[in-house]
């Protein structure tokens, strides 16, 4: 008995890097598997509090996301060899003969219906763009085909193993091992070697590179770069939508359900708009923040035509990648909210949304979903990804200001100072505008009126500058503060009320040391 189950581990082992070679190849084609989409299941299970804290531990997203997939790749990988060795004692027990329907009933079909019903609600991932129903249908028969591959890559190790000889019932179980596993090993390990090289070109697609890039600093201008726009995603890979293939949806809670190919998207009159995105998660001294110039349609083109019911109150959001939030019905139909197309001047990046994107001014990045798919219109009670995991319950972005220049700890000397210090940074009132941004030298005991140089209107960003510089009346230790007004009058401040999990509030702060 223990003979075979050795084998049947070694077998089950062998046939697991076997399934997760076949998943890591449907991921190179764009189908969603286990590897990642299992990580977005389990996330909305945990709260803001502890999420932070494990990012924290691991050194920040990135680090926690590839220590998602590891884990899973290595838990994968012992699940397989513990089925090979139940597999191994079944055989064992009806003497060398276990049928074909069994074992696929049992590895086949029995865990495609187990991940059908766990991981329904993020079946729907398609990382090109397909449909959620159709992504749903094709991520399954995605994972049906892996665990086909465990399933004859098992029995035909296992067999291997043991040779062709069926022993009785009443005979010992001796499988033969020896020869035949240095093969299967060498098999093994030259099947590895192929998952090693498709991990390594997931990885060179992967989001690693560029998720958490933030903007500020001397660079920042205007209007941000496309590609030094800030970036926050969820995927490990995310999707490069087929336009092909791609389709908007329009349901729920309307009288007229409706879906829309882009070309359809393009025919609606256009409008631009520049606007302010800023991550919910975003520091006082942070970069998550950037500006750009969008195209698209209001959203409330497509919501007119789909007449929603009396009841509806929210609208909740699907990207291809499974990603879901919702806004109030009420700022959906905000000529402002838009569908953009478009990102200063070209067409939207993968990486930011392409082909649709969500634009809600004055609401945390969160809201602007990505890679948009569906719209549904829903009752009060819709939540969204973030939602459901603990963020909230304010997402309306709060007054911000921040010193781009000079760096915090900064030294100068007065003797070596040919001209004054430049002092200048950012300000974002969200849909309010900016109407007033003031520094202060002294920690906050007084305030001088900063310049605005450039302001994008009332649904983005403001920039200022301490006009003419600054020249400090003496050497010491100066902390400077900033405070920014809004468009509606209402001065930046700290809001002890506030969840730590809607957005932080309070006045950025630098310290500069001068010496004489």
């Amino acid at each position: 008995m223990w003979k075979a189950i050795v084998a049947g581990l070694f077998a089950g082992f062998i046939a697991g890097i076997a399934m997760t070679v076949m998943m890591l190849l449907l991921a190179c084609f764009g189908v969603a598997t286990p590897l990642v989409i299992i990580g977005d299941r389990l996330s909305v299970f945990i709260s803001p509090g502890p999420f932070l804290s494990l990012m924290g531990k691991v050194g920040g997203y990135n680090h926690l996301k590839q220590l998602g997939v590891g884990s899973t790749i290595i838990g994968q990988l012992l699940v397989a060899a513990t089925a090979g060795a139940v597999f191994g004692l079944m055989t064992w027990r009806r003497a060398g003969r276990c049928a074909m329907l069994l074992t696929t009933s049992i590895f086949v079909a029995l865990p495609t219906i187990v991940a059908a019903i766990v991981l329904w609600p993020v079946l729907g991932t398609s990382y090109v763009g397909l449909p959620i129903d159709a992504g749903r249908l094709v991520t399954l028969i995605g994972f049906a085909l892996s665990v086909f591959v465990f399933e004859r890559t098992l029995v035909a190790s296992f067999q291997f193993l043991v040779g062709p000889k069926i022993q009785r019932e009443d005979q010992e179980f001796t499988p033969t091992i020896g020869r035949r596993a240095f093969v299967l090993s060498a098999i093994g390990v030259a099947v590895a070697g192929g998952g090693v090289a498709l991990a390594r070109k997931l990885y060179r697609v992967a989001t690693f590179s560029y998720d958490g890039t933030q903007y500020k600093g001397r660079i920042v201008q205007p209007i941000t770069p496309n590609d030094l726009f800030y970036c926050v995603t969820k995927n490990v890979v995310d999707p490069r939508v087929d336009v092909r293939l791609w389709h908007l949806e329009v349901n729920g809670l309307v009288r007229n359900r409706a879906t829309w190919r882009f070309q359809d998207l393009l025919g609606f009159p256009p409008i631009e708009q520049e606007t302010t995105l800023m991550c919910i998660s975003n520091g006082l001294d942070a970069g998550l923040i950037s500006n750009a110039l969008w195209k698209g349609l209001p959203l409330r083109d497509l919501l007119d035509q789909a007449a929603p019911f009396s009841s509806a109150a929210r609208v909740r959001f699907h990207g291809v990648d499974n990603y879901v939030d919702t806004i109030p019905l009420e700022k959906a139909m905000d000529p402002t909210t838009l569908l953009a197309y478009e990102m200063n001047g070209v067409r939207l990046p993968h990486r930011h949304g392409y082909p649709l994107r969500l634009i809600v001014p004055g609401y945390f990045g969160e809201k602007h979903v990505k890679w948009l798919t569906r719209i549904e219109v829903t009752d009060p009670n819709a939540k969204g990804f973030y939602e459901t995991q603990g963020w909230g319950p304010d997402f309306i972005t709060p007054t911000r200001s921040r010193i781009d220049v000079p760096d915090h700890e900064s030294w100068f000397s007065l003797g070596q100072l040919n001209s004054p210090i430049e002092v200048k940074g950012i300000a974002y009132g969200g849909d309010r505008g900016i109407s007033r941004v003031e520094l202060s030298f002294d920690d906050g005991k007084t305030w001088n009126d900063a310049e605005i140089h450039y302001t994008g209107g009332d649904l983005a960003w403001s920039l200022w500058k301490m006009h003419a510089g600054w020249t400090p009346t003496g050497p010491g230790d100066y902390v400077i503060a900033v405070r920014a007004t809004d468009g509606e009058g209402d001065v930046q401040e700290w809001e002890p009320d506030r969840s730590p999990f809607s957005g932080v509030t309070g006045f950025h702060k630098i310290v500069v040391y001068i010496a004489a």
